[in-house]
Order: C-alpha cells, then structure tokens, then sequence
C-alpha cells in the first residue's frame, strides 16, 4: 500500500529529510476493487486536457510554457487526480530493474503538476496497461519536452547531469503510475524509450552547469523564476510578502542544519528516495512534513544510524520558523482556494 514516510536523518554532520513512497500497490491482488474502467476513464480525461493544454509548440514558446504551466498548476483534471506525494524522474537506464530500484524524487502534487509536467508538451495519445511485475496500472502519453526556454523555467539546472539532460531532451513518452487501490497517480516517469518519435522536432543544446542551483540574472531577478511563490500564486494573493519573509528566515535556518548538503537536485548521498528542499516551491511542498519529522523527534541520526537528536537551540529555531512558514503556505493556499479565477 502507497503511503509517505519522512524521516530526518545526520549524515556526516548534515540535515537530512528522507522520503519513501512504498511501491507495493498490492499486496494481495485479491483485495483489489475493480477500478479499472475508472482509471480508464482517467487517463482518457487527463491525456485530453493535456492536449488542449500543453499542446504541441516550439519547445522555446513562452506563452505556451506559461499557459501550460498555470493551467496545471491550478484546479486541473491532472491534480485531482494526483496522490498526496509522488515520485518523480527518468526510467530506469535498465530496462529490467523495477520501480524500487530506480532513483525518484519526492513532490507534493502542486509541485510535480506545476514545475515537472508542464515542461512537456502532450500528443494527446495515451495508452493504459496493468503491469504485473510493479502492481500499478500504467499510462503512457505522447510527448515532447520544451528544452529551448530559458534556463529559469526550469526548477534547477537539469544539464548538471549530461546524460539526465540529454533523456529530457530526447523524451517521447511521459509515464503516469496508477495505485490500483485508488484510482490515483503515484510516479511519474520520462522517457526516450517510447514507440513514436519525440512530438516535436528540435535541436539539443548543452548548457554550461556553473555549480549554481540558484543565480541572480541580468537584470537582478532571481532564478529560477518558476519556483518563486510569484510565480505560484497569483500576484495578488495578499500573503506574498509575509510568505517570502518567512521564507528566508527558514532558508538561514535550514543552512545552519546544513540541509541543504543534501537535499540538493544532484542527490549527494545517493539516496533512493530523494526530497528537495533548495528553493521556495521545493520548501512550499514538503514544510508540513519536515515540520512533522522535527516536532515528533523521529530523527536525527548520526552516521551510525543512532538518534542524535538537534542541538537545543538549532532545533528551537528551526521549529519556530519552519512553523511561520507552514502557516504563510497553508494561508496562500487557503485564500487562493476561496478566490478561484
């Protein structure tokens, strides 16, 4: 049974929060409710609003990107039917290792929809399966990837890794993993591996990786600028400011419990399931359960797996930030629940 476990652990001194997403779908398949037609149903609806969408575009076309983008991140038929945490990243170089063996990241479902999948463009070809071997149903959609905008769209540097680069750029397929138990999706794949070619033509570029997840531009803007809360809520959502303040002072904080040695996009301790924490929509997502891990004390520990519990006042002032900030989130969210468009 999917279910999100969070841990935060010290390894070699460091902050880290480490997130799992059991893929054992079913244990016993005869317990299984017969949600096949639904999760047909399903992916017949998701393949077409992605289509009308994210339709096919010049991979460089900003308004393209950002309709894509808004609509996903809003009231979309993709996010309800999202699971409360997803997995995230590229299929498996070995075509014969399982789900469990392959490197994922972790996402709140605002953060996969928002950031990941709108950085594709949809065919509006799909295909539905039952995989044996993993225990989830499979949806498989025709796909492009928009690798000619500008690096800020993207939530970190993907070219600092030339080979996950290079799957983005040759994607032809966008894989949704579906829990048969409740009709939701759970993972997220993409793939160079698909039957057709690429949605669209376009030329592959190799950006120059500077070691720097986050960067000031030319005319003094942070970016990325996609994972600013800006660019997540709507511009006059009256909790911006508050929620950007606090953010920084959790940001001073975070550094202090030097989280970010690990929770970073290029995965240090090579950790199966991996939590990005390096910017606010990354933080946005994952607060309430790094919150739950520090209050709890479930962890830290040092580099023989015993509790070594946070220093007192590193813990005080981690808690008493890390708690302004999830109430900013929570209230951002809340009022733009109350005030759709």
């Amino acid at each position: 049974m999917f279910g999100a476990v969070a841990r935060l652990v010290v390894i070699g001194g460091a902050l880290l929060l480490a997130g799992s997403l059991d893929i054992d779908a079913a244990e016993v398949e005869d317990d299984l409710p017969n949600l096949a037609d639904q999760i047909e149903r399903m992916a017949s609806e998701v393949a077409i609003e992605l289509q009308q969408v994210c339709p096919p575009a010049s991979p460089s076309d900003q308004v393209a990107f950002d309709r894509c983008r808004s609509s996903l991140f809003g009231d979309s038929m993709l996010r309800r039917n999202l699971a409360p945490r997803l997995l995230w990243g590229r299929r498996n170089q070995d075509a014969a290792a399982s789900l469990k063996e392959t490197n994922l990241t972790q996402f709140a479902p605002d953060v996969i929809a928002g950031l990941y999948l709108s950085l594709f463009m949809y065919s509006g070809e799909y295909s539905t399966e039952y995989v044996e071997r993993e225990r989830l149903y499979l949806i498989r959609l025709g796909a492009g990837f928009r690798n000619l905008l500008p690096p800020g769209d993207f939530p970190y540097p993907f070219w600092h890794e030339e080979a996950k680069w290079g799957v983005y750029q040759a994607t032809n397929s966008v894989l949704l993993w579906v829990n048969p138990k409740t009709a939701k999706i759970v993972i997220g794949q993409f793939t160079e591996r698909g039957k057709d070619s690429p949605l669209v033509s376009t030329q592959p570029i190799q950006p120059k990786f500077d070691g720097n997840w986050t960067w000031i531009d030319k005319e003094g803007h942070i970016q990325p600028r996609v994972t600013l809360f800006d660019g997540l809520f709507r511009q006059d959502n009256p909790y911006l400011p508050e929620l950007d303040s606090r953010y920084r002072t959790l940001a001073l904080r975070m550094r202090d419990a030097q989280c970010n040695n690990c929770h970073m996009p290029n995965n240090p301790w090579k950790m199966r399931r991996l939590v990005l924490m390096h910017t606010p929509a990354h933080a946005a997502g994952e607060i309430t359960r790094l919150m739950a891990a520090v209050r709890e004390d479930r962890m830290p520990l040092d580099e023989s797996g015993v509790e070594d519990p946070l220093e007192p006042t590193l813990k005080r002032a981690l808690l008493e930030s890390g708690g302004a900030f999830e109430e900013s989130v929570k209230a951002a969210k809340d009022w733009e629940a109350a005030h759709p468009h």
